[in-house]
């Protein structure tokens, strides 16, 4: 009976912790929830796992998006990848709106490493129109690569 009610426990730690509540889209999000979901997903990427906020970011991929970044293991090679590994554990971010109509926004995201660089992307978000569960939802269309800015001393 010890034994049962050990695996029990473990059983509800283990399911709670392998697929922590990662946020889904919904209609209620707006773009800038969408962003900022995704940057401080980054920024914090293995808490509390490892990679949940690459898998969170992943979430947030427009469905149009996941069919060019591929499953999520060729994703996490991607974000893991020159070009955005430095959103990962960064230390801050500035963000500008630079487009925001109906069914589309454009955001410059300038990101601060944890080596003291700033770079900035230029961050789409889109919203779905497709028919189905994700439709009127909020999701990132693509992300630029980044744009050196300089050192901060």
């Amino acid at each position: 009976m010890r034994v049962l009610l050990k695996l029990i426990v473990f059983f509800f730690l283990f399911t709670s912790i392998s697929s922590a509540d990662l946020i889904k889209p919904n209609s209620n999000l707006k773009p800038f929830d969408v962003l900022m979901i995704q940057l401080n997903s980054l920024k914090d990427n293995n808490k509390p796992y490892k990679d949940a906020g690459i898998e969170q970011t992943w979430e947030f991929a427009h469905p149009n998006n996941k069919k060019i970044t591929g499953p999520l293991d060729k994703f996490k090679e991607m974000i893991y990848g020159e070009n955005y590994k430095i959103l990962i554990s960064h230390e801050n971010t500035e963000i500008t709106i630079l487009k925001e109509k109906e069914d589309i926004s454009v955001f410059k995201v300038i990101v601060l490493t944890k080596n003291k660089e700033k770079y900035y992307y230029m961050w789409q978000v889109e919203k779905v129109l497709l028919e189905g569960e994700l439709k009127n939802c909020w999701m990132t269309t693509s992300v630029s690569n980044p744009k050196y800015i300089g050192e901060v001393i």
